[in-house]
């Protein structure tokens, strides 16, 4: 059974999970905001993003077979632990819970065209790892995209429908904070990816894959990756000075867990060259995330 959690990333999946509850429950129910789903509503929206995200970690896994017997040969799943028909089988029941959950709670909120949503991330995880593997930054982007939209979609099926010309501000000021975080969580995992391909370089050379690494060097990305940690740390300080200034907890939660780590894989990512120092800077970024994508439940006590 280990295994088969192992391929679908349950690590992630419940850290998927997390996010949308706290949204929910850490962030629309104390401040008291409108709302369309109850508990059940939510956790079968939850199931829909966690199925399709499944099949995505899947499909992805079933596409790099090559590249990872390179990259992490002693991780490599399909072929060696579970077969390729299973993981096929998998990725096709996943999707079809996914989307047919997705087709269920878009209609249920009266907003069927959300079902798009589903369908268009369940098949552009897909056209990536089958056909865009080649295609430079094309899949970091579309990860990174879908990773943005998690926060963004509670809020599109939770709070949208709620939304009447007496609440209309406050609504869309709950939303607003959601893209906030949807931009922050974009920015972080697309960083990451990038990160990820130069820790990866030797196994996606084989594999015939196009990532930034192959292309510009490991030098020239590092300095650009540098660059782009500019971009969230700016992020952060713009949300301290403009938001949190008078809190000093909150002002110290972003400082220490966020800007303060994000300011050592600037410095570090520099010089960067052996895969061990990339995979650290990896799970750094991953510990932002975790972070960041948390203070959604802390709001409540910063904001009110």
């Amino acid at each position: 059974m280990l295994k088969y959690f192992k391929l679908v990333r349950a690590g992630n999946l419940l850290f998927i999970a997390l996010t949308m509850y706290l949204v929910k429950y850490g962030l629309f129910h104390p401040f008291q905001v409108p709302i369309t789903l109850n508990f059940l509503g939510i956790t079968l929206l939850v199931l829909a993003v966690i199925f399709v995200a499944a099949a995505g970690y899947i499909i992805n896994d079933l596409y790099d077979v090559k590249a990872d017997q390179t990259n992490r040969p002693d991780r490599t799943l399909v072929n060696n632990q579970i077969s390729e028909k299973t993981a096929y089988n998998l990725f096709f029941i996943f999707n079809i819970l996914g989307v047919l959950l997705g087709f269920y709670m878009s209609n249920l909120i009266g907003r069927p065209g959300f079902t798009a949503f589903f369908i268009l991330g369940s098949a552009a995880l897909y056209i990536y790892n089958s056909q865009l593997q080649q295609t430079l930054l094309v899949g970091n982007f579309i990860v990174s995209l879908i990773i943005g939209l998690v926060p963004v979609g509670v809020g599109l099926y939770d709070l949208l429908p709620a939304i009447t010309p007496e609440n209309q501000a406050t609504q869309s000021t709950i939303f607003s904070i959601l893209v906030d975080y949807g931009i922050f969580a974009f920015l972080i995992n697309f960083i990451r990816e990038i990160v990820k391909d130069q820790e990866d370089v030797d196994g996606d050379y084989n594999a015939g894959y196009q990532t930034l690494s192959l292309n510009l060097g490991k030098d020239r990305v590092n300095k650009i990756l540098a660059v782009l940690s500019v971009l969230p740390i700016a992020f952060l300080i713009y949300y301290i000075y403009e938001y949190l200034f008078d809190t000093i907890a909150a002002v110290m939660y972003v400082l220490l867990l966020l800007v303060g780590p994000l300011l050592y894989f600037a410095i570090n990512i520099w010089n960067a060259n052996k895969k061990k120092e990339y995979t650290r800077l990896s799970k750094l970024l991953k510990i932002v995330m975790f972070f960041g994508l948390i203070s959604i439940g802390l709001l409540q006590f910063i904001l009110i």
